[in-house]
């Protein structure tokens, strides 16, 4: 399954150039933030495919005016051939402004998501703005990811996450795949197109045990 990944910067080669023929066979498009809304309304008109999103840190806007035609994960996990979605948007920070968090409102934000991940039987992928803290994440305070991401990949073991937030030109060590134990780190910055095998049946395990 080819999927399409975007997060934090218009791609000039996408929304000035657009080639269809450069995303033929995209099945589903993952935005993890930080786009303009006109944006997202442009690639779910031109791409036919669901489009998933979580909002950045600068997108507090979609709260009272979402996206036309994009479905928001943090509403509800989003389950796609087998394949189970579960996002939540936003940054770590100290201000109180909306789609920025401390470290122990993130937590409590997933722990309010228990229910449905246990309904799931956990997730398969991971969708977040903000990267893990640890695993691609930035130095300096705004850009540190939250360390519940990271406990919540090594609990679950999902196969893919994919996040936004650290632009990969802060840094030019900054690797846009990562791997830590069984999962795929992905930063979706700008774009790239992942392709995915979906799972003959829909992989379980983590229900039973203890979560947030």
């Amino acid at each position: 399954m080819k999927v399409l990944l975007v997060a934090d910067e218009e791609n000039a080669y996408i929304w000035d150039h657009f080639d269809r023929s450069a995303f033929r066979g995209v099945e589903l498009i993952i935005s993890c933030g930080d786009l303009k809304r006109e944006y997202l309304n442009f690639l779910v008109t031109m791409i036919p495919a669901p489009l998933i999103y979580v909002p950045g840190n600068h997108d507090g806007d979609f709260l009272r005016d979402p996206p036309a035609g994009c479905f928001d994960l943090e509403k509800r996990m989003f389950v796609y051939k087998g394949l189970r979605f579960l996002g939540f948007g936003g940054a770590k920070s100290p201000q109180n402004r909306p789609c920025h968090y401390t470290e122990n409102q993130m937590r409590w934000r997933i722990h309010k998501r228990r229910p449905e991940i246990l309904l799931h039987r956990g997730f398969d992928i991971l969708v977040t703005h903000a990267p893990a803290r640890g695993l691609g994440d930035g130095t300096d305070v705004f850009h540190q990811g939250f360390s519940v991401y990271r406990e919540m990949i090594e609990r679950y073991n999902p196969l893919y996450f994919i996040h936004g937030h650290q632009h990969l030109t802060y840094n030019a060590m900054q690797k846009r795949i990562l791997h830590h134990g069984e999962t795929t780190i992905i930063n979706a910055y700008n774009y790239h197109i992942l392709e995915i095998e979906p799972p003959v049946q829909s992989r379980g395990g983590w229900w039973n045990r203890s979560s947030f």
